[in-house]
This record gives structure tokens, C-alpha cells and sequence, in this order.
């Protein structure tokens, strides 16, 4: 099962863990110097550019290719990436890095101290009318290079969780198009991407650390989910992650399948600035109406974490069980919805990306749930790419069933999108308390306040049922036995560089 600990930064620490990372060379692996695989995942990249992709199977690709000055490991700790030590101030409003001896970009040049200040200067730029790339990097004052070697982020409210930001990619400062051309430090080059068919990456021979086990990967766009088990059976692909319980049921006795949770928070989204969404009795009448267990014994086996607000449980002490808040009672929903002036139901849409089945299923399910409260549930299933341009991006939208991810372990990576004013706050969420909650949780240095506040802000989600939450996910991988060692990550992350042949020592 996928690991649930999340490890505190401890600020009054520096890591200086370096001796710890570096592992063998390829030649020390099995000698596999042309072993390859073939990998299948069901959307097409959104973009190269690490700052500024936005879907999280794009991003769980792109950790093959980037790094930060910290990376996550698979037990959820951060350790040093490009960076080898990092010195917090006590007060957390200063960071400081000495970068790793001879991490080398994959075009070849040795990133610098230079690097790594474009890198997150671009992420905290704002043009005054959006936020900054990545939006907890409006806290930076400054980013000053001290010499060749080290770098100061000073921050101009402190911050003790700042440091798990620092996954942020770093990428050379002279590659001015990396949309285009993906230039970073990680065990994995990437050599093509040819949209909606296949992205081919090559292993980073000067990698800094422990290398990949496989030279060549081939990742296929496989969209139409009625392809993905036919594509594994038939031998055309070798892996994929985030399979169904049926897709499971119907592969050959040739994988393995690992068996996780996505570390996700899957919902029913609701645009709360649309009818008839905008009135909170009609949020809570859904929630009353849904049957979490049923949806789980329905798409996976009964497997799975519900959940019910916008936290899951590898967040350790961040996280709140309040998967109770709205047990099944039809009664109660029909009441509510009586009370807002919708007695005889309404009709309402679901639109769901038609390349992610596990929602698909979801969806199918709340439509006969919404049955017995009189409601209508229409499923308008969508191409991804629409997905993001016209729900995520435009909000044009009623409802969506997906999964929404954390970037960072940090509460504020799940929490920030639903301040009224967030630029990714894609259902409309507008709560005065909820804003003065998160407000609190970022000012404070108090850990304990901190992470007080921000269990408020997870119950004041389900008590205002700002979404119909549903549950972690439970995660089904299969991986071909020809080959070993896929790990879970705490994140949504594909580390590629763990996967070695079956044979490998």
C-alpha cells in the first residue's frame, strides 16, 4: 500500500545529506544498456514547461525530467536535490542553499547559483493583473545570489513551510523556450514529444545521483479508455497506472499489479456561482443524497478512503476525518431541497474527461444516487485537452467529477484554491470565514495555530459542502512482469527511474 506519512520540515535543521543520495552508475546495474519500456497514460501534455503546466499527469511526467533545489522521496520526506545543504532562519523568512558539486543540466552546462535565481524569479513574477507561477512564491522578497554556490530566498512574511515550494523545477536561464525544449537536471532527458501520439525520454547518463535502470522510455497516449487493457494484453504498452477494478479483472496473467491510493481528493465539483449550485442547501442536499460506500463497492471493490473535505490522509496531522458530515439521509435532502424551491428537482450537467474511466464510473453512479431526491444528473463526457481549456481554465461548467492532487505536501496545496479571490479557485468558492481561516494558518509561525486553522478550513468545505467529496482513490498499476520495482509516492508522481528488469541486481 502507498506510504501515508507526511514528514515535517524541521526548521531549526540544516540537511546536508548529499553523502546519502548519490547511488551507482549504470554500468553497475545489470548492463541493460538498450533495456527499454513502454509506458501508457491516458492524457496528452499540457506543456514541457515545469512552471507552467497545470494537469497533474503532466506533472507526474515531468518529475522525471526536473528538479528543485528539494525533492520529495517516496516516503513523503523532503531531501536535497540540486541543492545539497539547506539553512532556514529560525523564523523561517530566509532560506538558504548551497547547490549540489556537479549537477549538470541535460544540455551538458553546469547549473549555477544564476539558475537557480531566474528560476524562481520567473515563478514569483506577476505581470499585476494574475498571480505568480507558482502562487506561494508572492511571498518571496527577494532572490539573492551570495556566490557561485549559494543562493537566499528571503521571504517578506515568514513562512516555516516554505521549503517544500523548493521542489519548484530549476532550468537553465539561457533556454528562453522551455515550452518547447525541456532542460532539467533529473535522472530522465526528454528527446520528443509528438502531441496526442507519444513522448520518448532517454536516461541521463550524468545524472547526479542513483541512475535510471532503463535507458529508453516510450510513454503512449492512450485517450480511449476501452484501448488500455488491449494495449497491455496485447503487448504494445507494458505499463499503466490508475486502472479500474474491472480493467484490472480482464488483464493477462502477464502483470503484476500494485495496488495504492492516488493521493487525490476525487469530488463531485460544484460551480458555486451557478444555479442552482450558488445556494448551500442545494450542495447539502447532494451530499445527503450520495452514497460513498455504494460509489466505492460500485467502481473499485469497495476499496478506497472516503473522504469529506479537501485534505487526504497522507496529510498526517493537517488531516481531518470528516467523511461523516453528511450521512446518506433522503429525507433530510429532499427537506433541503424543498426549502430552496426545488420540490420537484431539477436537471443539472456532469461533465467528466472521457480518458479517465474511474471518473467516468463515478459519475454514472451519483446519476441513479440522484435519482431517489427526484434530481437529474445529464453526463457530458469531454475530450481533456476541453477539459482544462473550458472547466478547469474558463469555469464554464455546472459540475465536474475529477480528482484534484497536492504539488507540494503542504496544506496550502490543497486549501489556497478555495480563497474567493484564488486564481485557481476554479468552482467560484466565495466564504468570508473560509478566507479569514486560511489567512490565519498563513501569517501564524505557530505550528500548532497553523495547522488548527487550517482544519477549520477543511470543515468549514464540508460544512458549506463547497463540493461533493468522495474519496482518496484507490490505485490500481499494472506493470509487466518483465520488469520490478515500481514504487508509491505520497504524491502524484511516476518516479520511472525506480523501474528496473525483472533480471536486474
Amino acid at each position: 500500500m502507498k506510504l501515508k506519512r507526511f514528514a515535517c520540515v524541521l526548521m531549526t535543521l540544516t540537511i546536508a545529506l548529499s553523502g546519502l543520495t548519490t547511488g551507482c552508475t549504470s554500468g553497475d546495474k545489470d548492463g541493460k544498456a538498450s533495456s527499454s519500456i513502454t509506458i501508457g497514460i491516458p492524457q496528452d501534455l499540457d506543456s514541457l514547461d515545469p512552471h507552467k503546466a497545470v494537469a497533474a499527469g503532466t506533472k507526474e511526467i515531468l518529475f522525471n525530467i526536473y528538479e528543485g533545489l528539494v525533492k520529495v522521496d517516496s516516503d513523503g520526506n523532503l531531501v536535497p536535490a540540486v541543492a545539497s545543504e539547506v539553512s532556514p532562519s529560525e523564523d523561517g523568512s530566509s532560506y538558504t542553499f548551497t547547490l549540489r558539486d556537479g549537477v549538470k543540466f541535460h544540455d551538458g552546462s553546469a547549473v549555477t547559483a544564476e539558475d537557480v535565481k531566474y528560476s524562481l524569479d520567473r515563478c514569483a513574477a506577476s505581470d499585476g493583473d494574475s498571480a505568480p507561477l507558482v502562487p506561494a512564491f508572492s511571498n518571496i522578497k527577494s532572490v539573492d545570489v551570495k556566490d557561485a554556490k549559494t543562493v537566499t530566498v528571503n521571504l517578506e512574511n515568514p513562512d516555516t513551510e516554505f521549503l517544500a515550494n523548493l521542489t519548484t523545477a530549476i532550468i537553465p536561464a539561457s533556454n528562453k523556450e522551455p515550452e518547447k525544449n525541456a532542460i532539467g537536471t533529473g535522472p530522465y532527458k526528454y528527446v520528443s514529444w509528438t502531441p496526442l501520439e507519444q513522448v520518448v525520454l532517454k536516461k541521463n547518463e550524468d545524472y547526479w545521483g542513483e541512475k535510471a535502470y532503463i535507458t529508453d522510455v516510450t510513454i503512449k497516449i492512450i485517450a480511449d479508455g476501452d484501448s488500455i487493457v488491449t494495449a497491455l494484453n496485447g503487448g504494445s504498452i507494458d505499463f499503466f497506472a490508475r486502472l479500474s477494478a474491472d480493467q484490472v479483472s480482464q488483464l493477462s496473467g502477464d502483470f503484476t499489479v500494485y495496488e495504492g491510493t492516488m493521493n487525490l481528493v476525487q469530488a463531485l465539483y460544484l460551480n458555486n456561482a451557478e444555479k442552482p449550485f450558488d445556494d448551500v442547501r442545494v450542495r447539502q442536499a447532494l451530499c445527503y443524497a450520495t452514497d460513498v460506500k455504494a460509489i466505492l463497492d460500485m467502481t473499485s471493490d469497495g476499496k478506497g478512503t472516503p473522504i469529506g473535505s479537501s485534505m487526504f490522509p497522507a496529510f498526517g496531522k493537517y488531516y481531518t476525518d470528516l467523511s461523516n458530515t453528511y450521512p446518506k439521509d433522503i429525507e433530510k435532502a429532499k427537506a433541503l431541497l424543498k426549502e430552496a424551491g426545488y420540490e420537484d428537482g431539477f436537471t443539472f450537467t456532469i461533465t467528466v474527461p472521457s480518458n479517465y474511466q474511474p471518473h467516468i464510473d463515478t459519475a454514472l453512479v451519483l446519476k441513479e444516487q440522484y435519482k431517489e431526491i427526484g434530481v437529474t444528473a445529464e453526463i457530458q463526457k469531454v475530450e481533456w485537452a476541453t477539459w482544462l481549456s473550458d472547466v478547469y481554465t474558463g469555469r464554464q461548467f455546472t459540475s465536474t467529477v475529477i480528482g484534484v492532487d497536492a504539488s507540494t505536501l503542504t496544506a496550502p496545496a490543497l486549501l489556497s484554491r478555495f480563497v474567493s479571490d484564488a486564481g485557481n479557485n476554479f468552482i467560484n468558492y466565495n466564504n468570508a470565514d473560509y478566507d479569514a481561516a486560511y489567512a490565519r494558518a498563513i501569517k501564524t509561525t505557530d505550528d500548532a495555530e497553523k495547522t488548527a486553522a487550517y482544519k477549520e478550513c477543511e470543515k468549514i468545505l464540508a460544512d458549506t459542502a463547497a463540493n461533493v467529496y468522495i474519496q482518496d482513490m484507490a490505485e490500481f498499476v499494472a506493470l509487466n512482469k518483465k520488469y520490478t520495482g515500481y514504487t508509491f509516492y505520497p504524491l502524484y508522481v511516476q518516479d520511472l527511474a525506480k523501474i528496473k528488469p525483472a533480471d536486474a541486481k
